[in-house]
Order: structure tokens, then sequence, then C-alpha cells
């Protein structure tokens, strides 16, 4: 340590010396991270994982074994930046005060850190664009907290104890009103050096030019666009003319309708091929899907039959894998991260 850290260090502790209210403060953030420490070394680990969703904010809180002890949901304070750290910290609150125990904090959120300011950015909850999320959780909770993006999150857990457990290397796929993705290698998220690995909604799809449509990003022909669940409607609609939801385009092509087949048969293509590129690119063991458009099985036989022709490889050992833990995954993943 140079001399202008221990002149820092020095200052510091004049200044709490001097501070009753800065010593307290101190202390209590001391005595936070030493009752953590104590319980995770008596093997009686509490995780506590925050999913901060744009609509609902969830809490878990798991044992060492991956047994859940608590959950509960509050809705988000949209647009209430205040708001939404206070929904955050009681819910913290609430479960350590009935648990009896204070645990370690992951948080999940629909955007990421920048690496270079520590503020939120690339947020669909807008309220967090630009915003100290991590410290001024940390100032809250007394203690230290690990942020992460969703789709990490989603993708952690179903590497940690889901559909991909024990797989090394685990691409993490949401399909919902957006689409995001997450890497996980050796069990650990990979961030990336700008905070934005697997960023896969955000490619564009190969293919489809003539019909590449604006992304709210501000870029055209983005992977979301095509592959969310909006984007199935928008495409039944483009070439139907008729408005059906993603869940009724699936039930009619179950039933023998033609034109949905031929929506769902163009969606499926598009997704192999948006996926080729990620077994190109990352090799992974498994590919889980996650989000509302997971749940159409025949994704997972028609896929990895249609990717082949895309994959750069004599032979595709990539899974192909629906989510175990479904819309709880993100939540248990950001839990995860300790």
């Amino acid at each position: 340590m140079d001399a202008s850290s221990n002149n820092g260090r020095r200052g510091k502790l004049e200044r709490e010396a001097s501070d009753p209210h800065a010593q307290g403060k101190s202390m209590t953030r001391r005595n936070t991270r030493e009752e953590i420490h104590r319980t995770v070394a008596s093997g009686d680990a509490l995780r506590i994982g925050i999913d901060l969703g744009g609509s609902k904010i969830e809490i878990v809180a798991l044992a060492d074994d991956s047994t859940e002890l608590l959950r509960r949901r509050v809705p988000t304070p949209r647009g209430d930046y205040q708001g939404t750290l206070r929904a955050v910290a009681d819910l913290v609150t609430a479960a350590e005060t009935q648990l009896g125990r204070k645990g370690t904090v992951g948080v999940g959120i629909p955007g990421a850190e920048s690496l270079v300011t520590g503020l939120i950015k690339n947020a669909n909850s807008t309220w967090l664009i630009g915003q100290p999320l991590r410290r001024d959780l940390q100032i809250l909770l007394q203690r230290e907290v690990r942020l992460a993006n969703d789709a990490n999150c989603f993708a952690l857990s179903e590497a940690t104890d889901g559909a991909a457990a024990g797989a090394a290397v685990v691409f993490g796929v949401i399909l919902g009103t957006g689409v995001g993705g997450g890497i996980v290698v050796d069990g650990k998220v990979l961030a990336g050096a700008n905070a934005i690995a697997g960023e896969w909604g955000h490619n564009r799809l190969p293919g489809d030019e003539a019909q590449w449509p604006k992304c709210y990003c501000g870029r055209k022909g983005c992977v979301e666009t095509f592959l969310s669940g909006p984007g199935l409607q928008r495409d039944h609609a483009h070439a139907t003319g008729e408005h059906l939801s993603a869940v009724e385009i699936a039930t009619r092509a179950a039933g023998g309708d033609a034109a949905c087949e031929s929506t769902l048969c163009r969606y499926e293509a598009r997704l192999a091929r948006g996926l080729a590129q990620v077994v190109n690119i990352l090799d992974p063991d498994a590919i889980v899907l996650g989000g509302g458009l997971s749940n159409l099985d025949r994704l997972y036989q028609s896929v990895p039959r249609l990717w082949c022709a895309e994959v750069f490889s004599d032979e595709v050992a990539t899974r192909l894998v629906k989510n175990r833990h479904g819309d709880a995954s993100g939540v248990r993943g950001a839990a995860w991260l300790w």
C-alpha cells in the first residue's frame, strides 16, 4: 500500500472517529458482513436473489443445498427509482426477519452495469438508466451486492441446478417479450469486457434482409424483432393479415391451420439460423430456452434438425433443452451469483 492510500485510510478513520453517525454506519456494515460470513462458514448459508423486473420485483431465499426457503413478489414502482430501491430493501429485510438470519444478495436486472461509470445502461426499465443501482443498494442493505443481467441469471440458474446442470459451457436464451441471452462457463457468468456478453438479441438475424424491421434499440433486423413473442405475432400478421397471439398461433397450427403452421415453420428456421451463429462462435455444450415461447415443445426437435445445415461441423453435439425452473429461473440465478 502506498503513502497516499495510507493517508486516505487514516483520513477516513479520523472522520469516522469524529462523526458518531459515520462511525455507527461503518460498524453496522462490518457487523452485517461478519454475521453473513459466520453464517456461510457454519454451513447454514442463505442466498437471497432479487429479480428486478419491469412489472414485478421477486425475492427468493435459497439454502446452500438449493432448497427454496421463501419466495414472494411485489409490484415494481414503475418510473420511481427511489421507490424501487425501497421495495428491494424492504423485501430483503422482511425475508431476513422471517428466516432469522442474514444472507448474501444478488440482483438480476433488465440491463447492465457500465464497467466505466458503475451506472445502469441498456435497461428497458428506463428509470434505472444512469443510476448507481448497486452502490445505492449496498448503502441501504449495508453489505456488498452483486448485479447481473437477468438473462445471465437465467443461464446461471439452469447451469447450476437446472436443465443444463453439469454442462461446462451454457448459453441461456430468453424468448419472450424481448430476446436475451447469457453465457455461463464452468459455473460462472461470463460478463465480457463491455458487460454485454450474450446480447444475442441485438445481432442481425442472417437472411430476411428484405423484411428487416426497426428495433427499439435503433438498429434494423435485430434477432429480437423476429424471434420475440411480438415478432412472431407481427410476422403472422404481415403474412396473413390476422392479428393473433403466439398462443393462438401455436394452438391453431396444432389443429391443422396451414397459415399458422407456415408461421411457426418460418419462426423455427429463423431460430435455427440465429442459434447456429451462437454454436459457431461459442460452441456450447447446451442451449437452454426460457420465456413464453420456450413452451413450444416442437422447437426442441425441429430447431436442432434445421441448424445442422448452418453449423460449421460434420456433427452438432450441442443440446437444445427446455428450462427446468420456469419463470423462477431468473430470481434463482440472482441468488446463485454468490
